[in-house]
């Protein structure tokens, strides 16, 4: 019992709730942007995937990559990212050049075609979320603003290792 005569039990269960409602808002609002995100692809071109374009992505941030740093950055295992790398190459929007630190290695970069549609693809994105932006009471973009860099810090303290949290990006 606290000090102001409410149960720990109802306090815990008013906390869930309300931990709920933050869960199933934020899967809605993850559903919103991958869709936006399928949308903006599909504009642009309908052949990719989005793990095709998150390689692409991953690519234009950190390139050149081993393939083995790639699929590590990806969350998949070696040939899964050779799989990848081999499709994006035949497209004509990932190239491969010899590791000059180990000849048995490849290093994977964009071509200027890639990163043409990782550019147009995110401009896209970017102009359909500002554009839902816009919409919002200036209060509740306020507020978004805060939730989401507290969220972004909680994945940086959570999940310190993981490359898919380099930090909002608000520009």
């Amino acid at each position: 019992m606290r000090a102001d005569g409410i149960p720990d039990r109802d306090l815990r269960q008013t906390e869930d709730a309300a931990a709920q409602e933050v869960t199933t808002s934020l899967l809605a609002a993850s559903r919103l942007i991958v869709a936006l995100s399928v949308r903006a692809l599909a504009d642009v071109d309908e052949t990719l995937t989005l793990p095709q374009l998150r390689t692409l992505v991953v690519l234009a941030d950190r390139a050149p990559l081993k393939l083995s740093d790639l699929a590590t950055e990806l969350g998949v295992n070696p040939s899964t990212a050779l799989r990848m790398a081999d499709r994006l190459a035949t497209a004509g929007l990932l190239a491969r050049q010899p590791n000059p630190d180990s000849r048995r290695e490849q290093l994977v970069r964009l071509t200027p075609a890639g990163h043409d549609l990782v550019r147009t693809v995110m401009d896209r994105r970017h102009a359909e979320i500002a554009e839902l932006v816009r919409h919002l009471p200036e209060a509740d973009r306020a507020g978004l603003v805060r939730a989401l860099r507290a969220l972004t810090a909680a994945a940086r303290d959570t999940y310190p290792d993981s490359p898919d949290h380099p930090g909002l990006r608000l520009g």
